[in-house]
């Protein structure tokens, strides 16, 4: 998720709450153990077919902070709710080296391999696939941060090459020696810029100091499927609609980039120029057409509220709604709906929630406590699963 337009009022707007207890969760309520997934669902697409797909790299850390998931009011494993309502596909990002995460927690790290693992598992226990989204990074990569993990600073171009060949590869294995192997690897997260700055900054129009780290990363998940059963599909990451035509056109034809599968896109229709659902319908056309790839929206959300939940400002609010689209349950549903439609109209195939359930909890990041997000989630402020999330379950028009 891009968080680059907002950090620095989010920042501003940050009041640290008195007390651990939220609005929606009492210090005197008691966590109830969610159920375990008893049953794998039957959904209504397969995930090679169109990806139904949701984020949830911030479940763990939430439950471990006290946060709860419900359907119809009775408390379940998150994991299990999403797959009931159509699910096929879950999305985990992997920082190479988070510790700064420790800091705020206290001792304990999320997004690093370990608690990435503990998604994954708990993905295909409920029977979905996987899109594993590696950052490359440390922190946060966006199309404004590109830093490079720590351990890499100082790098040549060429032994940076070999460090992402060899991480991306170890993951990989390891994954493997689990029984995890993901389905789809994405190869660094919205990398409008470029990547690992500044050896993979796009400067002055030259994109192959760029192409060359992609292709490193490209090369490990090729030569991993070379003997393993399951042969993940690669994705390339672009944030926006207006910024991927230039954006493929760079890595493909200046990157010297072409051994990839799915150009996946983050859509946000607040920082989006593509205001239309037939909009997005043609761009996925033109790429398909040009460039002969899957193309699939691998971020998205609409807000279902204008309200918040806590004192974490909000990161996309009351004034954010686009026309038609009111900040509602029902809202939410038409425009996810819409915009499911219009993929598939275009011949994408797939659609991907970026953190649905990233509820209001006592968990801190480094901008607040609580979370920016809750009314853009697919639960309420109680965290019951809300019916807007059945855009999933939805029969679209192939």
């Amino acid at each position: 998720m891009s968080l680059n337009n907002t950090v620095t009022r989010v920042k501003q707007a940050l009041i640290i709450l008195a007390t651990p207890c939220l609005l929606v969760l009492s210090c005197s309520q008691k966590k109830s153990e969610p159920d375990p997934v008893k049953e794998i669902v039957t959904v209504p697409y397969a995930w090679d077919k169109f990806s139904m797909g949701v984020d949830l790299s911030y479940v763990n850390e939430i439950e471990d902070y006290g946060g709860v998931y419900s359907d119809s009011g009775k408390i379940a494993d998150p994991f299990l709710i999403m797959k009931n309502h159509g699910a096929n596909t879950v999305r985990v990002r992997l920082w190479h080296n988070p510790a700064w995460v420790s800091e705020i927690t206290g001792g304990k790290l999320y997004s690093d391999l370990y608690d990435v693992e503990k998604t994954i598992r708990r993905a295909k226990d409920a029977g979905m696939a996987v899109n594993l989204n590696l950052h490359y990074s440390d922190t946060w990569a966006d199309p404004n941060h590109q830093e490079t993990p720590a351990t890499w600073v100082g790098l040549d171009p060429s032994a940076l090459k070999d460090s992402v060949y060899n991480y991306t590869l170890k993951i990989l294995n390891y994954l493997k020696s689990k029984g995890l192997t993901p389905e789809m690897v994405q190869v660094g997260n919205e990398t409008n810029p470029g990547m690992l700055f500044p050896v993979g900054e796009v400067k002055n129009d030259n994109w192959l100091p760029f192409g060359a780290l992609l292709n490193a990363g490209i090369k490990a998940v090729r030569d991993f499927s070379a003997s393993s059963e399951i042969k993940p599909k690669i994705i390339l990451h672009v944030a926006q609609f207006q910024h991927a035509t230039w954006w493929i056109e760079g890595v493909v034809k200046k990157g010297k980039v072409t051994d990839f599968d799915i150009l996946g896109v983050s859509h946000y229709s607040k920082w989006s120029t593509f205001y239309r659902m037939d909009q997005v319908t043609q761009a996925i056309q033109s790429i398909r057409a040009t460039y002969n790839k899957q193309v699939m929206i691998v971020e998205t959300a609409y807000p279902w509220t204008g309200s918040d939940a806590d004192e974490y400002a909000n990161i996309i609010g009351q004034g954010d709604s686009i026309r038609g689209y009111p900040l509602t349950v029902a809202g939410q549903s038409a425009y996810l709906k819409d915009l499911t439609q219009a993929i598939v109209d275009g011949g994408g195939t797939g659609i991907m929630y970026w953190e649905p359930g990233w509820i209001t909890s006592p968990m801190r990041d480094k901008w607040g406590t609580g979370s920016a997000w809750d009314n853009c989630t697919l639960f309420d402020f109680s965290g019951n699963i809300l019916p807007s999330a059945d855009y999933m379950n939805t029969s679209y028009d192939f």
